[in-house]
Formats: C-alpha cells, sequence, structure tokens
C-alpha cells in the first residue's frame, strides 16, 4: 500500500460450485480484444508463519524470475536493482540488472501520473530519467529510477512479453534495518492508479483492469488479470468508494459479532491484499476484543506469544484454527452500499495458531499503527475470491477453496 503496504511481517472452508467453471455457460463473457485476455499465476506464501502471499513473475531478456509481494494497496511494481545498489536486502534471486536504453524519460506520462499521485512538484534531477520515492507506514521504502521491461505473461493460450514500467529500486529499507533478509525481490503494485501493472496492461489492450486473487488458508492460491474467469453468480458486489488514498474501498460498513451490533458507528474499511492481517481503529477494535473476551470459555487463558498481542492457550497446544474454532464467533461487515452486501468474518479469517500451540488475534489495533482507517487484510480474505473490478468500479468476493492451480484454471476455460 502506498501510504501502507505490509504491516507486521510474522501470519471449514466452503466448496465454491463451479466458481471457476461458470464462465464455460457463458464464452461472451470474453475481454476485448479476445486474443489474450486472462493471465492467471500460482501464489506461494500464507499468512502465518510467512506472513504475505507472493508471485514469480519472469521479467527481463532473457526472462529471469523474481518473488513479487502481492499488493493491491499500492500503484508502483518494483525490483530491489543494480543501479548499482546503495542500499538493498538481501534477496532470494540475484539482484536485476537494467540497461541504460530501460530508462524511462522524465517527460514520460507514467511518471508524471507516479509523481502526481505521490504530491511530488514532478521535478527530476535529470530529463532521462523518472526518479520515484515510496514509503510504507510499516517504515519500509523504496527508492529508484522508473525503467520499462519485458514481462512474461501466462496467457491462456501462449506467453506474451509486453513492455511494462516498473522501478528500478537502488535504495531500499525494511523496518529499521536495510540489511536485513527479504523473503521477496521486490513489490507488485496493483492499485488503482495508472501506472499499476494492470492498469498498463488495460492501456495496451491486453486485458481488461480486472485483477482478483484466492489466497489458500493452507498456503498459496491465485491470482488472475482480465475478467474471463470472475463468475456470473455468487459474487457479493459493492461500489467502490472514492478515497483519499484512491485505495480499494467497498465503502462504510457496520459491524456486527456473532450478528449483534457492536454499537460502533460505520467504518470505512480498504482492502490490502499488502496486509498481513486486518486492522480496526480503536473503537472497533476495543469492541471486537471486549466481544470475544466475553464469550470464551474458562478453558482458554491469556497468554503472552511474540507472534501476536493477544493470544490465548488452551489445555493442550492446537494444531489448528479448527481446534478451537468453537470458541469464537463469526464477524460480519454490513456495506449500506448495495443490497444484501454482507461479509462473513469466521473465525478462520480472524485466528492464527502459532508455533507454540496459542490461538491468537489477526485483527490489530490501528491506532498502534497510527492508522486513521481500517484495513481488511490477508487473514480476513483467505477462501474466497475478491475481484477488483476497475472496469465497472466495483468490489467482489466469493467464499471457497483456493487451492487450484494456475494451469487447471486456463484449462477449464476454450
Amino acid at each position: 500500500m502506498a501510504a501502507a503496504s505490509r504491516w507486521t511481517p510474522v501470519a471449514g472452508v466452503l466448496l465454491l460450485l463451479l466458481l471457476l467453471l461458470s464462465l464455460a455457460a457463458n464464452p461472451s463473457r470474453a475481454a476485448t480484444p479476445a486474443r489474450s485476455s486472462i493471465a492467471v499465476f500460482q501464489l506461494q506464501g500464507d499468512v502465518y508463519p510467512t506472513g504475505h502471499y507472493y508471485v514469480t513473475m519472469n521479467i527481463g531478456n532473457p526472462a529471469k524470475p523474481y518473488f513479487l509481494d502481492v499488493d493491491t494497496g499500492s500503484d508502483l511494481t518494483w525490483l530491489q536493482c543494480d543501479a548499482p545498489c546503495r542500499s538493498c536486502n538481501k534477496v532470494p534471486h540475484p539482484l536485476y540488472r537494467p540497461t541504460a536504453n530501460s530508462l524511462v524519460p522524465c517527460a514520460n506520462a507514467l511518471c508524471t501520473a507516479l509523481h502526481s499521485g505521490q504530491g511530488s512538484n514532478n521535478k527530476c534531477p535529470s530529463p532521462k530519467q523518472c526518479d520515484y520515492q515510496i514509503k510504507y507506514t510499516d517504515s519500509a521504502s523504496s527508492q529508484g529510477v522508473l525503467i520499462n521491461d519485458n514481462f512474461s505473461l501466462p496467457m491462456r493460450s501462449s506467453n506474451i512479453r509486453p513492455g511494462l514500467t516498473f522501478g528500478c529500486g537502488y535504495d531500499q529499507q525494511v523496518g529499521k534495518n536495510g540489511a536485513v533478509q527479504a523473503a521477496t525481490d521486490g513489490m507488485l503494485g496493483l492499485g488503482r492508479g495508472s501506472v499499476s501493472l494492470v492498469s498498463q496492461l488495460k492501456q495496451q489492450g491486453i486485458t481488461k483492469n480486472v485483477l482478483g486473487h484466492c489466497l489458500s488458508t493452507n498456503g498459496g492460491g491465485f491470482l488472475f488479470f482480465g475478467d474471463d474467469i470472475v463468475p456470473t453468480s455468487r459474487v457479493t458486489w459493492v461500489p467502490m468508494a472514492n478515497t483519499s488514498g484512491n485505495y480499494y474501498s467497498p465503502g462504510s460498513g457496520t459491524l456486527y459479532f456473532d450478528r449483534r451490533s457492536l454499537g460502533v458507528k460505520p467504518m470505512e474499511v480498504v482492502f490490502d491484499s499488502g496486509s498481513t492481517y486486518t486492522y480496526f481503529t480503536a473503537q472497533p477494535y476495543q469492541a471486537v476484543v471486549s466481544a470475544l473476551k466475553g464469550g470464551l470459555s474458562k478453558s482458554l487463558k491469556q497468554v503472552s506469544d511474540p507472534s501476536l498481542p493477544l493470544c490465548w492457550k488452551g489445555q493442550k497446544a492446537f494444531k489448528s484454527v479448527f481446534d478451537v474454532k468453537k470458541e469464537f464467533k463469526s464477524l460480519f461487515l454490513s456495506f449500506a452500499s448495495a443490497k444484501n452486501a454482507v461479509m462473513e468474518i469466521p473465525p478462520e479469517n480472524y485466528l492464527i495458531v502459532t508455533k507454540n500451540g496459542n490461538v491468537c488475534l489477526g485483527i490489530l489495533d490501528g491506532a498502534a499503527a497510527k492508522l486513521s482507517f481500517n484495513v481488511i487484510g490477508d487473514i480476513t480474505m483467505q477462501d474466497q475470491m475478491v475481484i477488483y473490478d476497475n472496469e465497472k468500479s466495483q468490489l467482489g468476493w466469493a467464499r471457497g477453496a483456493c487451492t487450484r492451480s494456475a494451469k487447471s484454471i486456463l484449462s477449464s476455460f476454450p
């Protein structure tokens, strides 16, 4: 997220009947142009203990693999880059090396849009290049220059290699120590801005400006660009609200616990795959904690665990959330902007079980993170397809398992 990427880097299922097969009966939904309208990627990672979901992107000529953190809360995609590197973290792959002719000039429209989105005065030290600097609310940052190179995209019938603009980051900081080991090589920015990768694909006529992800509780899942596998039914759709940070937001929702109102005023929420956990501002966070504690049996004792702030232990160590699910109730967010638009948040979408066998609350205090809004993070988006439809300016979600392979998804469509 350009102002809020990944926060704390620590970490039932209903079968979604025909979720990804609905298009078979309705092939007319293919994007225009139809020559290559959908790209599907396998995801890796999990909420706990990895702390994020990431995709392998093949970039350059010849193409080389890089792990990118999937972030719908920020626009710019960037790689740690040997340009040369001033301050880089240890990453899984050799640093990306740009060529001189790959530099994006300052006059480029995407450079102007990026600077405008950052509140910059759009002045570049050199007209031959576009400098950028992004700071995230977890104290991470990236500084570098924009470049353009080929991305290998797995389309339905073949691979294509469009030239896309992204950041070559030569000065990165993670937390307070830029020398720490990083689990990914950079960030995949999928926000609403024109520099976002999915916006660029739309501009080039490759896919529609629609993306979605399905994050599995068991780890992994899939990410897609385009609208060919968006279900035609069983999706809860909500109009996309306009926010100050231009984030993906379904607007204000009323919070319920076990179908009872928690008595807090409607809360604006943002969907952010760049956040491992869900964050509520002070009033709803305290209301949720009080409601949860009030419903727990005496068999659960509050305990300190390094993974998260609020944890409990049982009479014996828990192996999964499903061992303790009966002790907790579902939360619900009801959105007034659409009829019957309710997101259920069952216990498995707000709890983790740590390596110590304790169960911990994966909804964190946004006030402590200095947030002024509420964030729906990876933990709450698990095992449902979440769809960001920029064409129709709407957000959607549908409950279902997220364990299908990218190959099997693509082979489902003619």
